[in-house]
């Protein structure tokens, strides 16, 4: 058995002054102190494995203390098979912040007020199993319980509401039963040079959509998650002078395939092509160049109800991430800017890592929001702008 953690200070404020409509935080948009345990064990032959990864917080801004379970599964393997059964965290797609097929779910309101990268993956619930052999190897995995992104809390941010008329919203989130369990599938090998990976997957639309009752006065309106359907593709290889990849999707919206239903996202491609290549020494930039391509748009701006703003069939984001380590990796400057030309809207985030000894670290950085409109996915933030530090001690 193995027992490591950490302990972790984060905090952030707001530059911008301006507060959110029933925000509890003031200026401040993250206060936390957490303890994380990390208690792995396994047998002798390494066959059998138990893995809980777990905090305990205290958070500022709601004033409360909590308890956040990342990760618990059991485990047994060989040498090409092995099989997990429990809580885990699953990361798939070569995007850096951009995602296709990676549909597990994430949380925003972690990511966009200043905590570790970590936070921004969520654990799943379920069995996952995986398989090598020269031909090909799989992995596969089966969620019975349901779990959604976690949006930018109204807590800590201003943000754009698309029904400010709905003054009253119930949710109803897939039940936990057989018929409603998601399924996940990579096949993935290595072929002359190329490591190429498919993808499927069936469940539904991590962000929730919202159906109004006009009978109701005031108006209410239902959160739900509409069925989906993903297949795609990827592709990455090494060149002399650094790493080419692209990843293709197609979210196949199965609650509404025609567009007619304005509550039900729209079946969309998503494209991704990307480069990372090392320019000096320890220095390393990637690139990435990704698109949405929205079917049936023209039966969509049909539907889209009166007053509401309306999406372009394309929406493009250009990405640039530079990292550079210094005096024998203590120091770790890095930025990430993320640039929509269609939206014209922008999100940058600089950090400044710093290494005070092997176990203690300060990281020190920005979340920059901007737009020319407030519906955009970026644009709506520009309100919520603040600067971030995580202080953490390891053991």
């Amino acid at each position: 058995m193995e027992i490591h953690g950490f302990l972790l200070g984060a905090g952030a404020l707001r530059t911008t002054g301006e507060r959110p409509a029933g925000g509890e935080g003031g200026d401040v948009v993250l206060g936390d102190t957490r303890l994380r345990l990390d208690v792995g064990a396994k047998t002798a032959s390494g066959k059998i494995t138990i893995l809980v990864k777990g905090d305990v917080l205290y958070d500022v801004v709601t004033r409360t203390f909590a308890g956040d379970f990342r990760e618990g599964y059991a485990g047994i393997g060989g040498d090409s098979a092995d099989l997990r059964i429990g809580r885990q965290i699953v990361t798939w797609g070569l995007g850096d912040l951009l995602f296709i097929n990676d549909v597990f779910p994430k949380d925003w309101d972690s990511f966009f007020s200043g905590r570790p990268m970590e936070y921004l993956k969520l654990g799943v619930d379920g069995v996952r199993g995986r398989w090598s052999s020269t031909v090909v190897s799989a992995d596969v995995l089966a969620v019975p319980v349901f779990t959604s992104d976690k949006p930018p809390s109204s807590k800590r941010f201003s943000f754009f509401v698309p029904l400010p008329g709905v003054v009253s919203q119930q949710e109803i989130k897939p039940g936990a039963n057989l018929s409603n369990t998601e399924l996940a599938l990579r096949l993935y090998r290595h072929v002359s040079g190329l490591d190429v990976s498919l993808y499927a997957y069936r469940g539904y639309w991590r962000s929730p959509s919202v159906r109004m009752d006009p009978s109701l006065t005031p108006t209410s309106g239902t959160r739900f998650y509409p069925d989906l359907a993903v297949y795609g593709a990827s592709v990455q290889r090494g060149i002399p002078d650094g790493v080419l990849s692209a990843e293709v999707g197609y979210y196949d919206s199965r609650g509404d395939r025609g567009g007619n239903d304005p509550a039900v996202p729209n079946s969309q491609w998503r494209f991704l092509a990307g480069y990372q290549f090392q320019p000096w020494k320890d220095g390393t930039v990637g690139v990435q160049a990704y698109g949405e391509v929205m079917k049936d748009i023209q039966t969509y701006r049909r539907s889209v109800p009166a007053g509401s703003p309306v999406q372009d069939r394309v929406r493009g984001v250009l990405s640039v991430r530079l990292t550079q380590m210094l005096r024998y990796q203590i120091w770790r400057p890095s930025v990430f800017v993320a640039y929509s030309p269609t939206d014209r809207d922008f999100f940058l985030r600089p950090e400044l890592g710093y290494k005070l000894t092997e176990n203690l670290s300060l990281t020190f950085g920005a979340n920059r929001f901007g737009g020319a409109t407030a519906t955009t996915f970026f644009g709506q933030f520009k309100k919520d702008n603040n600067l971030f530090l995580n202080v953490r001690f390891d053991f």
